[in-house]
């Protein structure tokens, strides 16, 4: 099943975000022996009925009330030259793709996807009160597909949303999403948390760790706009969506990046513009007692220090896949096994371009050690 991306070209009539909330209908004796409906807003928190003494939670209502103004459309324009082989110049041709956000602070940062704003030569965002402004990239991370914007704060009343604690998630939470599908301004769509600790895959071909699944409805144009728990926090951005074949809408299977890696990824975003993560260059996949090294690219951190790659093709009986056999198995990463390149790009995660990292290796059947001084990851997923 294809995952997308949520943002599209923007074709669809803005129209006012309209959201009918869900009620609950109820019965109960009246005094009189007659009975009476009761109609009453539906809490957020399944698992605390709402006539039990402490306070319920959140209605999707009141979680819209509260957080829809801190939502914002978010359009990019972007120009790209194309020239066909029967034309002596390149045309222009101008492309816009919309999508959702949400503020950050009081300071008129902004969060979005990185693929909404991508390449992007003038970014424009509207607020609830219809004020439309221009907003500047600041800064992108496209490894986890995360762009923050920024905005001039006169004459806006900013209305931040919080982040939330998506650690504390479980399957089954109930969450509500909030965002502008097909230029639908403020939509809101409600369901749960269907899973977790998802892989997606980003924008540059690495993969985005930790991912919350959920089946709350999600359709382009929703990319950057808020997953939000019952409490009214954002514990997601919501990315991608699985469609099924030939369709371009939710078919209840949707993405967001976690706040976790939100909080992560912020700091540098804001005060540099970019995430910079370690980078080691090797290819490889699982074999029997760690992780095959296929091939070592000249020049990365790995061939400085030494791993070797294969040097001959085999055919793998069980899935019919090429391998390339002959190179060193890596076992362990600083002291850790490894099994993977999910584990070999995890315990990498976990350090900075620059450092030592002690890698033990199997060669021709012996055992040895070497030290590998980590780069910087290039744009694409090259290798590891």
């Amino acid at each position: 099943m294809p995952v997308r991306a949520l943002a599209i070209p923007f074709a669809a009539a803005v129209l006012g975000g309209g959201v009918t909330a869900a009620v609950l209908l109820g019965t109960g004796a009246a005094g009189d022996g007659e009975t009476t409906t009761i109609v009453e807003q539906a809490p957020l928190d399944s698992s605390v009925p709402a006539t039990e003494s402490r306070a319920p939670g959140l209605t999707a209502r009141d979680i819209y009330r509260r957080a829809a103004p801190g939502v914002v459309f978010v359009r990019a324009r972007s120009v790209q030259a194309s020239q066909s082989p029967f034309e002596v110049f390149p045309r222009q041709q101008e492309n816009v793709a919309s999508g959702s956000g949400f503020v950050l602070d009081e300071k008129g940062h902004i969060l979005t996807n990185a693929h909404v704003v991508a390449s992007s030569t003038d970014v424009r965002v509207s607020f609830s009160d219809r004020r439309t402004v221009s907003a500047r990239v600041i800064g992108k991370d496209p490894d986890t597909d995360l762009a923050v914007l920024s905005v001039g704060t006169k004459g806006l009343a900013l209305r931040p949303l919080e982040l939330g604690d998506s650690a504390s998630v479980r399957v089954g939470d109930p969450i509500v999403a909030i965002g502008n599908p097909f230029g639908l301004e403020r939509t809101l769509t409600t369901g749960v948390v269907s899973a977790l600790q998802r892989r997606l895959t980003a924008p540059t071909g690495f993969a985005i760790e930790d991912v919350i699944q959920t089946d709350a409805a999600l359709n382009p144009g929703n990319s950057g706009g808020p997953l939000l728990d019952a409490t009214g926090r954002v514990i997601g951005v919501n990315s991608q969506i699985a469609t099924g074949d030939g369709a371009s809408g939710s078919v209840g299977i949707g993405f967001a990046v976690p706040a976790a890696t939100v909080r992560r990824v912020l700091p540098e975003l804001e005060s540099v513009g970019r995430v910079r993560r370690p980078f080691l260059g090797i290819r490889g996949r699982a074999a029997q007692d760690g992780v095959l090294v296929e091939s070592v690219p000249p020049g990365t951190p790995a061939a400085r220090a030494g791993l070797r790659g294969g040097d001959r093709e085999a055919l793998d009986q069980r899935d019919g896949s090429v391998v390339v056999l002959g190179g060193d198995v890596l076992t362990r990463i600083g002291g850790r096994p490894v099994a993977d390149m999910d584990d070999v790009h995890s315990l990498l995660g976990k350090r900075r371009p620059g450092q030592r990292v002690a890698l033990e290796l199997e060669r021709d059947g012996r055992k040895l050690t070497v030290s590998a001084e980590l780069g910087e990851r290039p744009g694409t997923a090259a290798a590891e």
